[in-house]
């Protein structure tokens, strides 16, 4: 059980247990010797270990990675979470096309032995009730918005997705949020299409309106030098872009 877990839901009445087992589990996964010289080389920019263990990610659980991309946090999950948890590695058919080449380095030989690869678009992931601990956007969330037929890349009906992604967690578990910031203002398709962004009060009210309370906030990814004009995938940009960091439970 996760202190989140315990002081939010209805559902849960332990007492919080800060032992610091479940961040030597997550510091043990980041320094896993398998992971990908070139993962590694990201590491001091993203932060992968104190952004999963703000997310409170432990051994055991059962995880979807949501718009997983390459599998940067798909490769560190399949070690954190264990043979006794599972990790649903998604992309869509658009995603997999820009990233075919890495997926398929990382799955190689059934590498990730507690990953299972789902390739949907959002709209049409279904999982068991109930069946998920965790659900990971990181990067991910502002994708939804711009839709582009160029790019065989539908426009996600977000409430929708977070009404079936409501359906899928547990009461409790927690949804973490990590996307580049946008100014506030402009259409919301033309920001996510052009600069890769969004505005993060989009996402509060998004999930607060939906079945998820706003737990904290983390401060570990913010630039605040990033002014939010420039496309966050421009190259000086990269590592550098100033992100919010969102968990939230669900009620």
């Amino acid at each position: 059980m996760t202190c989140a877990q315990a002081v939010l839901s209805l559902f849960l009445f332990s007492p919080c247990d800060n032992g610091g087992g479940s961040d030597e589990a997550v510091r043990a996964a980041v320094e896993n010797s398998a992971r990908p010289p070139a993962d590694v080389a990201r590491d001091a920019a993203r932060k992968p270990s104190e952004i999963l263990e703000f997310f409170e990610i432990e051994p055991g659980m059962t995880v979807l990675d949501v718009f997983a991309g390459g599998g940067y946090y798909t490769e560190i999950l399949n070690q954190l979470v264990g043979p006794e948890g599972k990790v649903f590695s998604h992309n869509n058919v658009a995603y997999e096309g820009f990233v075919g080449e890495e997926l398929s380095a990382r799955f190689a030989n059934d590498r990730l032995g507690n990953v299972e690869r789902v390739t949907a678009e959002a709209n049409e992931l279904d999982f068991e009730d109930g069946s998920l601990d965790a659900a990971l956007m990181i990067l991910a969330y502002h994708d939804f918005f711009f839709g582009n037929e160029q790019y065989a890349w539908p426009r996600v009906d977000e409430q929708a997705f977070l009404e079936s992604l409501c359906r899928d967690l547990k009461p409790g578990a927690i949804l973490g949020v990590v996307d580049h910031v946008a100014n506030p203002g402009g259409d919301i398709s033309e920001v996510a299409f052009s600069l890769h962004r969004l505005d993060p009060q989009k996402v509060i009210s998004d999930m607060t309106d939906s079945c998820f309370d706003f737990a904290e906030e983390s401060d570990l990814l913010r630039h605040p030098e990033d002014d939010h004009t420039l496309p966050a995938i421009s190259p000086e940009l990269r590592g550098k872009t100033d992100r919010f960091v969102y968990k939230f439970v669900r009620r």
